[in-house]
């Protein structure tokens, strides 16, 4: 098993970019712009890189196409990549690529605009072809505390959610929903799930006492601070086995 460890360029990736975008997303910006860096594809300004998925997948041959696809894509709806087509044949759809780095509160790298003295990135073919994207970043970063930390906090943060998210009874809008969580966890240190679970029984307990009418908010929602509304709740317990009237 010892060929197996760093015997190879590592891919790198910071953990605080895993904790904001996550691990799958934060592993494809960071390739990407390596990749930016060494391109000589400018247009309008800025530097652009692209491919197709099935070339794409074959620099991250641990990942399978879908799961790539889904990163790539998730990464394009959150605004992080910045797509375009500068293709010279009308028929050619394939995606050209550049990062937003304004989103990451980071400033454009200064050889966003200027020449590199980085190897230089040979331009990509067509849908079918293949770029030069096979090199991986040659360094190597230590590992610090702060960072380790990070990453435990992001993955307590991710299982507290996950515990939660299986108790609430519409799934829908999950990364949305993880979103909110997220953000709340972080504005105290008061946010915890013993007050989700609270608010989440006493919410339960309103869809139960209505349920000929009321339908479940989707979880997105919920998560998105709803869960500090208050509701009617009734705590009249029924005696087993007999109904009551209210008339005569």
């Amino acid at each position: 098993m010892g060929n197996l460890l760093i015997s190879e360029p590592p891919l790198q990736v910071l953990p605080s970019l895993a904790v904001k975008v996550g691990l799958n997303e934060a592993i494809v910006l960071q390739q990407f712009h390596y990749w930016l860096q060494r391109s000589n594809n400018i247009r309008d300004g800025y530097k652009w890189i692209y491919n197709s998925f099935p070339n794409w997948n074959k620099q991250f041959p641990f990942w399978g196409l879908n799961t790539l696809k889904r990163a790539v894509t998730g990464l394009e709806k959150d605004g992080y990549l910045i797509t375009a087509n500068y293709n010279k044949a009308g028929f050619d759809r394939t995606k050209w690529y550049r990062i937003d780095y304004s989103k990451l509160d980071m400033s454009r790298p200064s050889t966003q605009n200027g020449p590199t003295n980085g190897p230089k990135w040979v331009d990509g073919t067509a849908q079918n072809g293949s770029t030069n994207t096979n090199r991986l970043p040659e360094t190597t970063t230590e590992i610090t505390k702060e960072n380790s930390a990070a990453v435990a906090a992001h993955s307590s943060i991710e299982s507290d959610f996950e515990e939660i998210w299986s108790a609430y009874p519409n799934k829908k809008g999950k990364k949305q929903a993880f979103n909110h969580y997220k953000a709340w966890r972080k504005k105290s240190a008061k946010h915890s799930n013993d007050y989700l679970f609270t608010q989440l029984k006493l919410y339960k307990q309103y869809i139960a006492q209505n349920k000929d009418w009321y339908r479940p908010m989707d979880g997105s929602t919920w998560f998105n601070g709803r869960f500090d509304d208050e509701y009617q709740v009734s705590t009249e317990q029924k005696h087993e086995g007999r109904e009551y009237w209210t008339g005569g």
